[in-house]
């Protein structure tokens, strides 16, 4: 009699993108999946400035798992530009200090990508309103077992598995239970994140925006300023979406969270530097945008390792790192296909190094470059640097570090992708 073999069992703590790519990636690979989440259940509506752009290797993977791949470019917008410009904030111009044609992004929004990928999984798998407690391995380290709280009856669970996933993003409780003297860095800035819904807005200001960004809609736009930098896209549904990073003490934070509690005073106190550093179109769309809300934003040094024993670490929770080369999300889509190819090998050791020693130098570098980037936008003295960037002064070797194009590693395509890579 044929016994059918029974498939190893991976907890993935974290659904947000990183985690839900992790148990798509690990479903297509035979296992059995549980994700784990301490939100209520997936969203349901699109969180407000929560826009990314997916390079070309994330659209492919991310198509390889749709069972309608034409719904990625349903749901989102081409990138085919980006352009920087540098602002003078007391004579209200700007010009070009870069621009690059020929970009393949896609940019959408969090929600929407989130939910392309869930519907692709069976809902059962879901854990929702549980919160990860702990984990230990077995004595023989043949497996791992995990304890969660449930969140609306208190119950304590414990699952048993063969591999736990930590994509619990950059404050990751997994990360730290394995290494508890680990710190975030501050970058030294905050960003004030926001989407300007032009359906129900003043036209004067829409037609300003396209005057001032006449390739909005294709075009990734960065402002750069003295000691400050502000990025503008156009999303899908008739939406602008903005990121302004703003130097600044590391705020107090409350809670398991990067967000800042943001008051009355302190929207007003952003709006009014607005008008003082860009163009006034740009400020006057600052001003109509509803709700926006700050994060703080961190990074870290490259882990050591991202593997140990019967626990991986993917997206944020692996590599923190800072918005400026547009990493996170694809760091952690192209993770979780990454270590779904390893793990379709029966060993599971090997399979852990082979998706380190895969992922972790690319990762390290383009974390490392992000931080630079982010230095030189701000205004931030850097190690090795005389003075600060200035956009009005950049030289020719710094408009051009500053262009996407210099992301490292960013068109390697590791082999064992191959086969998504030339067939979705």
């Amino acid at each position: 009699m044929n016994m059918k073999k029974q498939k190893p069992k991976a907890i993935v703590v974290g659904g947000s993108i990183a985690g839900e790519s992790c148990a798509k990636a690990l479903v297509s690979a035979g296992w059995d999946v549980v994700v784990i989440e301490k939100t209520r259940g997936p969203p349901t509506q699109n969180p407000t400035g929560a826009g990314l752009g997916l390079d070309p290797l994330a659209q492919k993977i991310v198509q390889s798992w749709l069972h309608e791949p034409e719904l990625l470019y349903n749901n989102t917008l081409p990138i085919t530009v980006t352009e920087n410009l540098a602002t003078d904030g007391e004579k209200k111009i700007s010009w070009v200090i870069g621009r690059e044609e020929g970009a393949k992004f896609l940019n959408a929004y969090w929600a929407d990508l989130h939910g392309l990928i869930y519907n692709t999984l069976p809902p059962e798998i879901f854990l929702w309103g549980h919160q990860y407690l702990s984990f230990c391995i077995s004595e023989d380290k043949l497996t791992v077992k995990v304890r969660a709280k449930d969140l609306q009856t208190a119950e304590i669970i414990e699952i048993v598995g063969d591999l736990l996933v930590g994509a619990d993003g950059i404050l990751s409780s997994i990360r730290q239970s394995i290494l508890p003297d680990f710190k975030l860095r501050y970058t030294g800035y905050c960003a004030w994140r926001g989407v300007f819904n032009f359906s129900e807005n003043n036209s004067e200001t829409i037609l300003g925006i396209r005057k001032s960004y006449p390739d909005i809609g294709k075009c990734f736009y960065t402002n750069i300023g003295s000691g400050s930098h502000i990025i503008l896209t156009e999303l899908k549904k008739e939406k602008f979406n903005w990121v302004w990073y703003v130097n600044q003490p590391e705020p107090e934070l409350k809670g398991n969270t990067t967000s800042v509690k943001v008051s009355s005073d302190m929207i007003e106190e952003l709006h009014q530097r607005a008008e003082q550093v860009w163009l006034p179109e740009l400020s006057r769309m600052i001003k109509e945008t509803k709700d926006p809300f700050l994060n703080a934003i961190y990074d870290c040094d490259p882990l050591e390792k991202i593997i140990w024993d019967r626990v991986v670490l993917t997206g944020d929770a692996a590599h923190p790192t800072t918005p400026h080369s547009g990493r996170s999300t694809n760091m952690a889509i192209i993770d979780a296909a990454v270590l779904g190819k390893c793990l379709e090998k029966d060993h599971l050791y090997s399979a852990l190094e082979e998706y380190q020693s895969i992922r972790k130098p690319v990762t390290s570098a383009q974390v490392l470059h992000s931080r630079r980037l982010g230095q030189m936008k701000q205004g931030l003295s850097i190690p090795g640097r005389k003075l600060p960037f200035d956009p009005k002064t950049a030289s020719l070797e710094d408009s051009e570090f500053i262009l996407n194009k210099n992301v490292p590693l960013f068109d390697v395509v590791p082999p064992i992708l191959d086969s998504i890579f030339r067939s979705a």
